[in-house]
């Protein structure tokens, strides 16, 4: 099965933190007291520290925030985790690496004609992913397969619009996750309104929104904000902060670390590590929880990591250093959270490898489902432009159609010269 079992059913209701209990030995085993977590990168050259929520050290090690700490609202989200849901979190991970990987190949192969990948920033999506409730919104750019996956979305309907052959293989209505946005930033605008209309209507759901920390320098972004304060609505902003928009630097982009701009539209904002799961799912659900009560939006800033290019026709190594992502390649969060696991004896190899063939089946149908997929009509295009038609769209039909059968016309021009040499 390529499904997540961790998908198979809600795991809490709108005001409950996480089900279930933790086991004995993974209370003692893999824990350690707590310390603030700070990243400097952004905030060094000014002289300041930035706090990040951490729950899960690069080595695996459990951090335990201290009673008094203002993290200790964050880890209690988290507190009985189930071993079952650890190794859920592990198996979306693995699984959506899989799929992100075979689609770069599909790419490579000429079978896809772009792709975006989530390479490196597997935790922060399957965390917050999964911090969701059947009843929310989500409302992704284009590089949001974890969430996607999350959502119960099939990973194959994400390719159809990479291979040319629709404009979104999915309903979204059907799980709650809309389609994705190629225009930078607009989502934010979509989320906000449409948290603006569950209120009305006088839902208890919340809506999130996903978009990168280049995404965060668009004006749509900063209205978003703006009107999501104003109007307390049920909004949480998630921005993946991978370092590089594209070639450009986070220190070229802002001056004060990207959660830090909540604050100046009144609503409060969080800092992340992005590659920790775990805390990317308490976060999240804190958020979200907060928002369905009333409280209104919050940003969460998840600091991670974009391994990889940009996108399939971008070249990192001409803008970036390899130093740089050897140092985040030992911050992996598959890695990380397999540590946790092994040492608290949550997953025994076994485990791993039925993962690794589930694996290898998933990146095999992928590939199967793609290379079958079946040209679109060419004139589809013109179908739904309007709901009653339109006597230019009419007459801009009948132009394609003859220049479509002008091929056919000089194929068969050209075979009847051939015949009668």
């Amino acid at each position: 099965m390529t499904e997540s079992t961790a998908a198979r059913q809600p795991r809490r209701s709108a005001g409950s933190k996480a089900a279930g209990t933790t086991g004995t030995k993974a209370e003692t085993t893999g824990k350690r007291t707590a310390r603030t977590t700070r990243t400097t990168r952004t905030a060094a050259k000014k002289g300041t520290e930035t706090e990040l929520v951490q729950l899960l050290t690069p080595e695996g090690e459990r951090v335990e925030p201290a009673k008094n700490s203002p993290y200790a609202e964050y880890a209690s989200y988290v507190a009985d985790i189930t071993p079952d849901e650890l190794r859920g979190l592990y198996r979306d991970m693995v699984l959506t690496r899989r799929f992100d990987a075979e689609a770069t190949a599909l790419q490579r192969q000429g079978e896809l004609g772009l792709w975006a990948s989530l390479l490196g920033q597997e935790a922060a999506q399957i965390g917050s992913g999964r911090a969701t409730r059947e009843d929310d919104y989500v409302f992704p750019t284009y590089r949001e397969h974890g969430v996607a996956w999350c959502r119960g979305v099939d990973p194959t309907n994400l390719l159809g619009m990479f291979r040319g052959v629709n404009n979104g293989g999915w309903d979204p209505n059907g799980n709650n996750f809309h389609l994705y946005t190629i225009v930078i930033g607009s989502q934010a605008l979509h989320a906000t309104g449409y948290a603006m209309g569950i209120t009305k209507d006088g839902a208890d759901s919340a809506v999130i929104a996903y978009f990168g920390d280049g995404a965060s320098s668009q004006g749509d972004v900063s209205e978003a904000f703006n009107f999501a304060a104003v109007y307390n609505a049920p909004v949480v902003f998630f921005c993946q902060n991978n370092q590089w928009a594209i070639s450009e630097s986070n220190e070229k982009q802002t001056r004060v670390p990207l959660y830090q701009r909540a604050q100046g539209f009144g609503f409060p904002g969080v800092r992340v590590d992005g590659n920790d799961a775990l805390a990317c799912l308490a976060v999240t659900r804190w958020a979200l929880e907060r928002a369905r009560r009333g409280e209104g939006p919050a940003l969460i800033e998840a600091y991670t990591y974009r391994m990889g290019a940009h996108t399939t026709s971008d070249d990192p190594s001409r803008y970036r250093h390899d130093d740089e992502r050897v140092a985040w390649e030992a911050k992996d969060p598959i890695l990380r959270l397999r540590r946790f696991l092994e040492a608290a004896n949550h997953a025994d190899e076994g485990f791993f490898g039925e993962l690794e063939s589930e694996s290898e089946a998933l990146g095999k149908r992928v590939r199967e489902v793609v290379r079958a997929m079946p040209d679109p009509d060419r004139f589809a295009i013109f179908e739904n432009v309007y709901a009653d038609g339109h006597a230019l769209v009419d007459e801009e039909r009948a132009q394609f159609a003859a220049y479509q059968a002008s091929f056919a016309t000089e194929s068969n021009s050209g075979s009847a010269a051939g015949e009668g040499v």
